[in-house]
């Protein structure tokens, strides 16, 4: 039975990635970005199936319409799938706070806000898939990266909350974790601290010109990742959390590693922070 996708930031990477999986299976679709013209193309691969919409996430009139239009056309959002995203690279001291905060209403509220244009519907029919797209970096942060993780860390605490809230409801959220892929994000998505300190030359530095340095060759493979997608998204139990990649695999049991290495550790410190058992009389 065909599914009503709705995709933002298709113009590149996973967003483009999936709308070509997904109209390919037979599925109408919604194609996004922030110039109708980036997403014609794909638009036109079944003009009777797919519909594309100018969509800045952080414009709340933009959201509107492009929802309003879907549902008018289509009847129904079946797949919200929160793609869009810009990174951000800098030392936490060297970083500029206006492009942080610039991020996180890409990355955050956009988000939130284009969830909240589709759940009223989905509540309605007591149906639906919210797929947001995080990080391992959501999990894990290294340096250079701690603003960028940071709104990933938002995207995590807020879809685990929303999927406990919306499971009695029919409605499944799936977090999307992918490590290093061949998109444009560690390219001209990304900004970048315009103040170097040398302080932090060795460690976000580093971390910086191996991300940037391997731009374009990294293992992950965006078509790859749209399989997968569809694939968590149709199956009978669908995980909350899916990771993509080698290195995400990775990176997140290397994190699993270090939570359970201090709470175990001061696991005695930690019980000992209670009123004890038995008080006496």
């Amino acid at each position: 039975m065909a599914q009503t996708w709705f995709i933002t930031g298709c113009s590149t990477g996973f967003g483009r990635a999936l709308a070509q999986h997904v109209i390919a299976l037979g599925h109408n679709v919604v194609v996004t970005a922030r110039g109708e013209a980036q997403v014609a193309d794909l638009a036109a691969i079944a003009p009777d199936r797919t519909l594309a919409f100018a969509l800045d996430v952080t414009k709340a009139d933009d959201i509107a319409r492009a929802t309003r239009g879907a549902e008018q056309r289509f009847g129904r959002i079946d797949v919200l799938v929160n793609n869009a995203g810009v990174g951000y690279f800098g030392a936490f001291e060297e970083s500029d706070m206006d492009a942080v905060r610039a991020m996180f209403e890409v990355n955050v509220w956009g988000l939130a806000n284009m969830t909240r244009a589709v759940l009223p519907g989905m509540r309605r029919r007591r149906s639906g898939t919210i797929i947001n797209v995080s990080s391992v970096g959501g999990l894990r942060s290294v340096p250079s990266l701690s603003f960028y993780a940071a709104s990933k860390f938002a995207v995590e605490a807020l879809s685990e909350g929303l999927s406990k809230e919306t499971e009695p409801l029919g409605i499944k959220v799936l977090i999307v974790e992918p490590g290093p892929f061949r998109t444009d994000w560690a390219g001209r998505s990304a900004g970048e601290a315009t103040v170097s300190i040398n302080d932090y030359e060795d460690t976000a530095g580093a971390v910086w010109r191996r991300i940037r340095g391997y731009s374009g060759k990294q293992p992950g493979d965006p078509e790859r990742a749209a399989r997968a997608i569809v694939m968590a998204v149709n199956a009978a139990e669908p995980p909350l959390r899916l990771l993509l990649g080698r290195e995400a695999l990775a990176g997140a049991r290397a994190k699993l590693d270090a939570l359970r290495k201090d709470f175990d550790a001061w696991a005695e410190v930690t019980e000992g922070a209670d009123f004890p058992a038995t008080e006496p009389n």
